[in-house]
């Protein structure tokens, strides 16, 4: 697995202009594929007049599902560039829409190559992105008397807590990275005189 990618935080526009042709790049977070394709069908329906509406998408950590269209424009010279410019950002479940209307002045097919590809690469500058990274999913469990001190602890170090269950123990989720694995085991020990359980999980992704 990859140990980390990035996305974007929400949806957004940048809008560029080459040679009087106005190109729209919507960027958006997507989940699913389906999340992916039914935000470049809003988009199209929202610019249902202009010349070329080409996307892109990529979803999945490593990036398993990568697709894109040139919507009528010469082949390879819009959807693919955009695909690149993604990819090469290390972008993922994320989905990109470039509305171009036309402007007069034919840019030829290394034109068009640039155009696409810089207006991802714009939006991405433009708009905020955030970075995950991989993390051990991992569960501690605590006595009542510890896990006050023990939470405090966990907060303070920056540690993300993703959730905590109150039974007769203290059940807490933490995502931690592999690294840190070892040193975290030694620190709860110390801290809790050896009383907490600590137990791996499987692996996720969490805000860097």
């Amino acid at each position: 697995m990859q140990d980390e990618y990035r996305t974007v935080a929400r949806a957004g526009v940048h809008e560029t202009e080459v040679n009087r042709s106005r190109f729209l790049c919507a960027l958006a977070p997507a989940a699913t594929e389906q999340e992916a394709q039914d935000f470049v069908a809003s988009v199209r329906k929202e610019h249902a007049d202009a010349t070329h509406n080409c996307w892109a998408y990529v979803i999945g950590a490593d990036a398993r599902v990568q697709k894109a269209s040139d919507d009528g424009e010469p082949g390879g010279t819009a959807g693919v560039p955009m695909l690149q410019m993604l990819l090469r950002r290390d972008m993922r479940y994320v989905v990109a829409v470039v509305t171009r209307y036309y402007g007069g002045v034919k840019l030829g097919a290394g034109g068009l190559i640039r155009a696409y590809g810089g207006a991802v690469g714009e939006a991405l500058d433009a708009l905020d992105v955030l970075t995950r990274r991989r993390f051990r999913l991992a569960t501690v469990t605590v006595d009542h008397q510890r896990a006050g001190k023990v939470l405090n602890d966990l907060h303070a170090t920056g540690r993300e807590v993703r959730e905590v269950r109150y039974g007769e123990e203290v059940t807490v989720g933490i995502g931690l990275p592999d690294a840190e694995v070892d040193a975290f085991r030694a620190w709860l020990a110390d801290a809790t005189a050896g009383t907490a359980g600590f137990e791996l999980g499987g692996e996720a992704y969490g805000d860097a």
